[in-house]
């Protein structure tokens, strides 16, 4: 206990320190957004004009957030649970999961999670990158397989598989079949990357913590936390910028480096950081920066490339041969138009040369204008407007949108545009693409939507993004308008970045000098 002053002198006790310096500036978003106002009714209405902020010893803000994101993913377990349900459906009443009736669509419970199971040889306990198998292509060919994931992706299931089968092992335990048993041990590893991805959200949001209440609360977590193992690529990105912001560069890019071996997006981050660093003549701590990163990266991927070199590079060429994916601007332009696509029809195992190419040029284009954008707006970037342009601009060009890749933007652009109703109607229309998507996949034989339902939702789900990134690069433009800045030239992430020369504002200087002399 503390004791503090009042008007008359008198001595009152207080549960613990005022943090004066942090909580006189933090933003509160009952008293200062209109649907946070109208939300906080349910719990006695917006904090008192002389609430004393920053006080309370236990349930903090921080621990508030990691509460909700923990009710959102109980949301998002439920809505899988469906796919996981047991039946006797086996010739003898053998119990097996019951996907019966497409349940996998109708009940939009899928998850690639439970399939990958049997499909990539886990059953088996095979080692990833180690096992192989044959599969038959369309034409009737065969193809050699292997793991098709990135090796910490890779790793991370088998790890869950092990555990999945200690646990079965141990009678004295609730029983499941294993793949059940195995989805929720990844689920429970999925949910504590998603914690820590909303803690680092909440630690770089700085005085606007409660902004990471969008990621805690993000309707993409319930539809998307436990598709695919993406909640473990984000909680790499999200610390890694963390790291950044605390002046870290070794550590940061360290984590950016085991993201990238996850899913490769992060490393897209080390893009950004040049602009900024050269703008700030920071190269040394990019250098180390981007170092760091390739060197957690080899650190992962070089001992499996050396033992397993054909299962280790299943990911690339897997991913070279792709076509466009249905969640692409290209197969709508197809859906659409009955467009071939601009390689035409391919024979099984051919790649689409050009439209990797086409996919690979886009994508240089675009980050060469945000590269043209960081280097020329008035005030140097935040951080993680810059972060966010790369990967939304990477999702746009790309041939292929998993429906999961959305998770990727959530966090980055919570930290880039904190605006609370757009976001939320963002993320409310890139998770409801997942309804359309489950029932064209059904198929209209057994009473699905026809494909332009779907197409014509990612469209929408398209611009909304777009929208999003114009909104970005009009705050970059102009900086008064940046609720993050609140008027002032700091970015929570800039780390070694703030306080440093920046070449713009210097040679903007420079050049009114010589006009004035």
């Amino acid at each position: 206990m503390t004791t503090e002053p009042d008007r008359k002198g008198r001595a009152l006790a207080s549960p613990g320190r005022l943090d004066t310096g942090s909580a006189a500036d933090r933003d509160l978003p009952s008293r200062t957004d209109p649907v946070a106002g109208e939300l906080s009714s349910v719990v006695g209405g917006p904090v008192g004009r002389h609430a004393v902020i920053g006080r309370q010893r236990w349930f903090t803000a921080l621990r508030a957030i990691l509460l909700l994101a923990v009710v959102f993913l109980c949301f998002g377990w439920f809505a899988k649970a469906a796919c996981i349900q047991q039946a006797p459906v086996g010739p003898g009443g053998e119990l097996g999961l019951d996907w019966s009736g497409s349940r996998q669509y109708v009940a939009m419970c899928y998850s690639d999670t439970v399939p990958l199971y049997g499909a990539e040889r886990l059953d088996q306990g095979a080692f990833p990158y180690k096992k192989s198998w044959e599969e038959t292509r369309a034409d009737g060919t065969t193809q050699v397989r292997y793991m098709e994931y990135p090796v910490l992706a890779g790793l991370y299931q088998y790890g869950s598989m092990v555990v999945g089968k200690v646990w079965n092992s141990l009678s004295f335990l609730p029983q499941a079949l294993p793949v059940v048993v195995y989805f929720n041990v990844v689920a429970l590893g999925l949910a504590v990357a998603w914690l820590v991805t909303v803690w680092a959200t909440a630690i770089a949001a700085g005085r606007r913590i409660w902004d990471a209440a969008l990621v805690a609360a993000s309707p993409l977590v319930i539809v998307h936390g436990f598709t695919n193992f993406d909640a473990l690529a984000a909680a790499f990105a999200l610390t890694g910028l963390l790291a950044w912001a605390k002046k870290r560069p070794v550590l940061a890019g360290v984590l950016i480096g085991l993201g990238g071996a996850t899913k490769l997006y992060p490393l897209l981050f080390l893009g950004p950081l040049l602009v900024l660093c050269w703008r700030t003549g920071k190269m040394r701590e990019w250098g180390i920066t981007a170092c760091a990163a390739i060197g957690a990266w080899l650190a992962v991927n070089l001992p499996i490339a050396l033992l397993y070199p054909s299962g280790w590079y299943e990911f690339f060429r897997l991913n070279s041969e792709r076509g466009a994916d249905p969640d692409s601007l290209y197969n709508v332009v197809t859906s659409f138009t009955g467009w071939p696509g601009f390689d035409g029809p391919l024979y099984a195992g051919a790649k689409p040369l050009i439209l990797n190419a086409v996919t690979l040029v886009l994508f240089a284009i675009v980050c060469a204008v945000i590269a043209y954008i960081g280097s020329t707006a008035p005030v140097r970037p935040r951080l993680a407007q810059l972060v966010f342009l790369v990967v939304a601009g990477f999702l746009l060009t790309n041939k292929v949108w998993s429906p999961q890749y959305s998770l990727w933007l959530v966090p980055l652009a919570v930290l880039a545009l904190p605006h609370r109703r757009i976001l939320l109607a963002w993320m409310t229309i890139d998770a409801f693409v997942w309804f359309p998507r489950m029932y064209y996949y059904l198929g209209v034989d057994n009473k699905g939507l026809p494909e332009q339902w779907f197409t014509g939702a990612v469209v929408v789900r398209d611009i909304a993004v777009i929208g999003l990134c114009a909104l970005v690069i009009r705050q970059i433009y102009r900086p008064s308008e940046d609720l993050i800045r609140n008027g002032s030239a700091v970015d929570p992430l800039g780390g070694v970045l703030d306080g440093a020369a920046d070449r713009k504002t210097m040679a903007r200087k420079v050049t009114y000098s010589g006009r004035a002399a």
